[in-house]
């Protein structure tokens, strides 16, 4: 008696085309899974965002392609300095990339072309050194205001050219997309945000 291999006559019989339906089965298992998981990850994880225009110059550049972690803010707050992704307040049909200066319960001030936090110059070296900061429609110069509860206050790298906290107030925490974190285009460029 052969105790050789089994033989499964059910496989040895399918023929070609019965082969091929089971491996286009397995091919579209396979997809299916992938984009399960692509999209709880697309959804719940990571993002990718192009920028779009110079608000964010020198750190960020008109058509850099960025990852915008999102699940670390559902794990913890926002912090200063953050680079985020945020909806317009005016247009939530379209994505913001600013940096947050002050938190909740912070004052914030724009005097003399320097911001100040709680009384404070904040200490900006990502800022080319002769930057003037100016005011704006909200934050007036040398106006205090207290950042409410759930408010971040947000201005893009390029104060002169950078639709901003200074002009439309706080965003809350709902707005935030999440925190940019990635730069993956272009290839000069590739790695890490510094902050």
């Amino acid at each position: 008696m052969d105790q050789g291999n089994p033989i499964f006559l059910g496989e040895a019989n399918k023929g070609f085309f019965g082969n091929l339906k089971d491996h286009v089965i397995d091919l579209i298992q396979t997809l299916v899974i992938f984009g399960a998981i692509f999209t709880i990850i697309y959804l719940f994880v990571a993002q990718p965002h192009k920028v779009s225009g110079n608000s964010m110059l020198p750190t960020l550049r008109n058509n850099d392609y960025i990852l915008t972690y999102k699940l670390g803010y559902r794990l913890g707050a926002p912090q200063q300095g953050d680079i985020i992704v945020l909806k317009n307040p005016r247009d939530e049909s379209q994505d913001f990339i600013k940096r947050i200066l002050a938190i909740p319960g912070d004052t914030i001030k724009i005097e003399g072309g320097e911001v100040f936090v709680n009384d404070r110059a904040l200490p900006e070296t990502y800022l080319p050194p002769d930057l003037q900061t100016r005011s704006g429609a909200f934050l007036s110069e040398g106006q205090s205001i207290k950042v409410g509860p759930n408010q971040y206050f947000v201005l893009g790298d390029n104060r002169s050219h950078s639709s901003d906290s200074r002009e439309w107030g706080g965003v809350t925490r709902a707005e935030i997309v999440g925190k940019a974190f990635f730069r993956y285009w272009p290839p000069s460029n590739f790695g890490l945000i510094k902050l």
